[in-house]
């Protein structure tokens, strides 16, 4: 009975969805205020009837209601419970269902917080997330409903396919998917922008925290993806230029570029044409990775389905949304006011010049993902784009946006003086010299590619920490003004600090760890020791264990350094009793920032084991550097001006003043 009332709730949602998506727009184009008032309780009420079916579904997993076809086939009895409600989303249908559960909680969140927005506007965003939310719910109610029915009912279950019985997959969809789903609001705000004809900068101080609160997400959730590839496929592995990561990749960067074109829209009333189109792109290629991971084109372990009726659907939703919302672009573009003018040595230009770079080194990564797909779609040749194209292309297209970054906080408006700039930088710039200096001396002297690399690190980590020192005028006044300076400084002021900061860190993990990991691959046997990076791994043995529903072959291996004792490491081998599927699960030991990363393989027949032992120094960096830039956008948005339903700037304090 509560499965059908979940899915009653959901035709009433795509009801609700239909009545936001027409009402509101007519009311716009009418004067009607009463029409347009619909909007609001429609999207609050939707948000609501899709809460209801999620949570009808959640507690037919919970409970192992294997009369639900998606619960029989995701699900067993003996799962832990945490892993019954991660199953919820750990399949198409469900994912799908999170998928419309986020959407309307954007949709009810700007319903809640967007009362000060003129009444036009607001009628136009919250039907365009109406059009977007009939869509994906006609799509689950005709292709992927969640709440069909088996009959007769299985007494158990074929369980959650076994390497997403993991605690990420508790962390990393939902998160993704707020990024992802998240980037549907600045496309409704294009789109209702150019169907009201009218763009300025107040648009852009709407629209900014929304495209700051996707990309926050959108960052967290990519960082804890790697993550979890990473210890969870027993790899070793943090990036895989798999065309499922570069689904979610692409977004990011031009969200990331979105984000710089508004700071000019908002600033300067300029790129107005740019950053609708940025807008639009980003929830197109949002779309896109959704289409990649459903359609069956790729084999991928991220990907869910492979029945070709759901592709060709999300295929409809793709082309209406992308085609429509491009047909009015090229529809109102040539009539948009030209904004305001601006040196090309300026504020702006940095940040145009870093939109440049950041949206051709994501056609780059597009170009690799869909060229074999279209290949094999016209020739029927089938070839693999790895990471070798993606290296040698986006590499070289990031580079410049990377070393540019230092200057923009540093430019003045409309115009500057590089020259004033590069004097401020100087110090900076001996500082780097210097970290380059002591790496190369450190590390015998190479690879000069990566003594490089941290040279690129700490340019963009120093300069984030003097563009902060510059502005409370650190060292060249009193303590205790500075002090005064950096409490009164602007939130969002600390917020690019932070995030330009996290991506050099973020830089330097990468660098550290593709250049110096250590790897011993070998088949060892108990009582024998393998040494990397100074540490050394003895195998004590192994055993047999069991789990709630599988069993385990775990190796023991003492680690030690010099002779001293550091502790225990336990990597297995799982089979799974109800799919009979293996998994590697891999034991990481952290030493500071770095870790020792351990894996076994089969038994062999001599009686010792395959061992794939790593040293992957300052690995940690890679995903604590997305955690800062998290941070920093967190900051930002905690800034008054940036907050959603505050659009009135903030008073100035004298101690932000530049």
């Amino acid at each position: 009975m509560i499965a059908e009332l979940g899915h009653y709730a959901l035709v009433l949602a795509f009801a609700l969805s239909l009545i936001q998506s027409v009402l509101p727009i007519w009311g716009s184009q009418r004067g009607d205020p009463r029409l347009m008032a619909v909007a609001s309780p429609a999207a609050a009420a939707q948000f609501l009837f899709v809460g209801l079916a999620f949570a009808a579904l959640t507690q037919a997993f919970v409970q192992s209601d294997f009369s639900l076809e998606l619960v029989w086939a995701n699900s067993h009895s003996t799962q832990p419970l945490i892993y019954k409600f991660t199953s919820v989303w750990g399949n198409h249908e469900g994912s799908m269902l999170l998928w419309a559960l986020i959407l309307a909680f954007f949709g009810a969140l700007v319903a809640a917080f967007g009362h000060n927005m003129p009444a036009t506007l607001k009628a136009n965003v919250l039907a365009v997330q109406g059009w977007i939310a009939a869509a994906f719910l006609l799509f689950i109610l005709t292709t992927s409903n969640p709440f069909a029915r088996i009959f007769p009912a299985p007494m158990e279950g074929q369980d959650l396919n076994p390497i997403l019985q993991d605690i990420g997959l508790a962390v990393h969809p939902p998160l993704l998917y707020l990024g992802y789903v998240g980037f549907s609001i600045a496309f409704a705000f294009a789109a209702a922008s150019l169907i009201e004809g009218r763009i300025d900068a107040a648009w852009a101080r709407w629209v900014r925290p929304w495209v700051l609160i996707a990309w926050i997400f959108l960052t967290l959730g990519i960082a804890m993806g790697s993550y979890w590839a990473y210890y969870e496929l027993g790899w070793g592995g943090w990036w895989f230029w798999d065309p499922v990561e570069n689904a979610s990749f692409m977004p990011w960067l031009t969200g990331s570029a979105l984000l710089h074109s508004a700071i000019v829209m908002e600033k300067r009333d300029a790129l107005k044409v740019w950053t609708i189109l940025l807008a639009i792109l980003t929830f197109s290629l949002s779309l896109l990775g959704t289409f990649l991971v459903r359609s069956g084109v790729l084999t991928s372990v991220h990907s869910f389905a492979s029945d070709p009726t759901r592709g060709v659907f999300i295929l409809l939703i793709l082309a209406t949304f992308i085609g429509g919302a491009f047909a009015l672009f090229a529809w109102r573009a040539p009539s948009l006011r030209r904004g305001g003018l601006f040196a090309p040595i300026s504020r702006e230009g940095a940040l145009v010049f870093n939109n440049l770079f950041l949206t051709a080194a994501c056609a780059a990564v597009l170009i690799g993902t869909l060229y074999p797909l279209a290949l094999e779609a016209t020739t029927g040749e089938k070839i693999s784009v790895g990471a070798p194209f993606f290296n040698m292309t986006f590499g070289p297209l990031i580079l410049p946006a990377l070393i540019v970054m230092p200057f923009g906080p540093f430019l003045a408006w409309k115009r500057g003086d590089i020259l004033a700039v590069a004097q401020r930088l100087a110090v900076v710039l001996g500082l780097v010299i210097l970290t380059a200096l002591i790496t190369a001396w450190a590390m015998d002297g190479g690879p000069l590619l990566a003594i490089l690399g941290i040279a690129l690190a700490a340019w963009m980590m120093i300069g984030a920490i003097a563009d902060i020192a510059s502005r409370i005028k650190l060292f060249r006044v009193p303590a205790g003004n500075s002090l005064r300076r950096a409490v009164g400084l602007p939130r969002s002021a600390w917020g690019t600090a932070f995030a330009h900061f996290g991506v050099g860190v973020t830089v330097l993990g990468i660098v550290t760890t593709s250049a110096w990991q250590l790897e011993n691959i070998r088949v060892m046997k108990e009582g024998e020791t393998a040494t990397i990076g100074g540490y050394e791994a003895t195998f004590l043995g192994s055993e047999g264990r069991a789990g709630p529903n599988y069993r385990e072959i775990a190796a023991r291996f003492r680690i030690a350094r010099d002779g001293r004792e550091l502790g225990v490491m336990t990597p297995s081998k799982r089979v799974y009793t109800a799919r009979g599927m293996p998994t590697s699960e891999a034991a990481i030991r952290s030493i500071g920032f770095s870790q020792i990363y351990l894996a076994i393989g089969d038994e062999m027949n001599a009686g010792g084991v395959a061992v794939r032992l790593y040293w992957k120094p300052l690995v940690l960096l890679v995903w604590l550097g997305c955690v800062v830039m998290a941070f920093g956008g967190l900051l930002s948005l905690s800034d008054r001006r940036l907050r959603v339903g505050a659009p009135t700037r903030a008073r100035r304090t004298v101690a932000a003043a530049e």
